[in-house]
């Protein structure tokens, strides 16, 4: 007598099903909750748009030329992770802030350890010939309003052609970076150069995307800022122009209405920038940072 069965066709649901079966017994309980939602995501994904194989394919190919593009002088991945706007909500699950904090915003790729030690007025761009002189000042403070005397500020910013130090052939040299601490009464002051926008780097698979969604590679005029001190939760943050085109569609989503600055221009000198030895034209413009307790 012939025995016969029924074979019933495998769906992409119990590929899907399968696969979370496999990582159900990770032995760690956070490796094993990212595994199984990034799967139950990435699957719901590819049914909602119905990938092609090609489609995949393409998509292999671009985030194999992504690392393609990383090394010590640029990460490409972390300009993925900008432009899609991934790292801002990393940021900001990760740095809630009570009323009265200054708000965080990208890190960025471009940061890079060993900035040199700076008095107050230290100038971090002595070679930038073609920007415009600008001062950076305020306090940092807690959040009950007190200084904080000796904090930590960690400066950063592009030159005034728009580009990091890292960015140049001979980029090993460090510039347009500084390191400040507060003085009793928590006052910090940078000498710098008025910062301008500039195109993110576009000539790889990152640049194509912008392209190929009708996106621009824009971030507005900024200064970065690392601020630390004892017993607080560091802030990492952007001050920006309030004056600055990009402000609504910066390409990185990293602008927050209260890291908006008004740089002030002068046309005549004062007794601040006169012990500098500043001529004018310069600009000014203040901030204060505001620390929350550590948890």
């Amino acid at each position: 007598m012939a025995i016969t069965s029924t074979h019933r066709s495998t769906t992409e649901e119990d590929i899907t099903a399968e696969v979370l079966r496999r990582f159900e017994s990770t032995p760690d309980a956070r490796l094993r909750e990212i595994m199984l939602a990034l799967v139950r995501h990435l699957h719901r994904f590819v049914k909602e748009v119905n990938l092609t194989e090609r489609e995949w394919f393409d998509a292999v190919q671009f985030l194999t030329e992504t690392g393609r593009m990383c090394d010590d002088k640029r990460q490409e991945f972390i300009l993925l992770s900008d432009t899609l706007g991934v790292s801002m909500v990393v940021d900001l699950i990760n740095h809630r802030k009570p009323e009265g904090a200054t708000e965080s915003t990208v890190f960025g790729p471009f940061h890079r350890e060993g900035a040199p030690e700076m008095a107050a007025g230290g100038n971090i761009a002595p070679r930038d010939s073609g920007g415009t002189p600008m001062l950076v000042s305020g306090r940092v403070r807690d959040l009950g309003g007190r200084p904080i005397a000796g904090a930590k500020l960690d400066v950063w910013q592009a030159d005034s052609s728009g580009l990091y130090d890292s960015q140049y052939v001979d980029g090993g040299e460090l510039h347009m970076r500084g390191v400040f601490h507060t003085d009793d009464e928590g006052r910090y002051l940078v000498r710098t150069v008025r910062p301008v926008y500039y195109a993110i780097p576009h000539d790889g698979p990152v640049g194509r995307m912008l392209r190929a969604t009708g996106r621009h590679p824009w971030r507005p005029a900024h200064v970065h800022f690392v601020v630390s001190a004892d017993g607080c939760e560091p802030v990492t943050t952007h001050i920006f122009d309030d004056s600055d085109p990009y402000l609504e569609s910066d390409t990185v989503f990293a602008v927050k209405d209260s890291l908006i600055c008004h740089f002030v221009r002068h046309e005549e000198t004062d007794d601040r920038a006169r012990a500098l030895a500043i001529d004018p034209p310069f600009y000014s413009v203040e901030f204060d940072f505001v620390l929350k307790p550590r948890s």
